[in-house]
């Protein structure tokens, strides 16, 4: 069994540190120390809903429905152009990380649904989760299948903590406002190339 959980946690682990519109907000939040327990917590359980979801036969349900497959790729392209051109604006704005005492900008219902936004409408979360390793996972016999959903389950708890609670370690260069303009600028780049991708390919 435990070289079924080696192969989900190894394929979890290849999809989930793409870089991509979710784990650049958990990395923002971790350096703005906003709510990271939170958001850490409610990209785990989504992960955690959506892969078992895809185990349990979702995948091959939404890869027979066009209409669905269309729905998630122009609704994710829209979601991921916006993100990337806000990113792009706040590149050209000077912003610094105070490494003392911060005012909290966010409140917890604010926090939750910009995490819930960032990853529950992001169409490479359902084709990474449900779809791709709901199709590898399905196809493990007998309790392998579970035993590869908790492997790739894994992954997401070792990578979301270790992206959102290290974050702090980089905040004495993300207190220059320079590293910030970077960040979003790059933030911006990755988005709109994703959402090109979900159009073009």
């Amino acid at each position: 069994m435990f070289s079924f959980y080696l192969k989900g946690f190894g394929l979890g682990a290849g999809l989930i540190m793409a870089i991509g519109s979710q784990n650049a907000h958990v990395l923002r939040m971790g350096l703005r120390r906003q709510h990271v327990g939170l958001t850490v917590l409610a990209c785990i359980l989504c992960e955690t809903a959506l892969i078992n979801a895809g185990v349990a036969g979702m995948g091959r349900l939404i890869e027979g429905e066009p209409a669905l497959l269309l729905l998630a790729r122009w609704g994710g392209a829209a979601f991921l152009t916006w993100y990337g051109l806000r990113a792009w604006r706040s590149a050209f704005s000077a912003q610094a990380l105070d490494t003392g005492a911060e005012p909290v900008l966010l409140t917890a219902p604010q926090a939750l649904l910009s995490v819930l936004a960032v990853t529950l409408l992001n169409p490479h979360v359902y084709l990474d989760t449900v779809v791709l390793l709901g199709a590898v996972g399905g196809q493990q016999p007998g309790q392998g299948k579970w035993w590869f959903a908790f492997g790739a389950i894994s992954t997401a708890v070792v990578w979301f903590c270790a992206l959102g609670f290290g974050a702090r370690l980089l905040s004495p260069w993300f207190a220059k406002p320079a590293a910030w303009r970077l960040l979003d600028a790059f933030v911006g780049v990755i988005m709109l190339a994703l959402a090109a991708s979900l159009l073009l390919f």
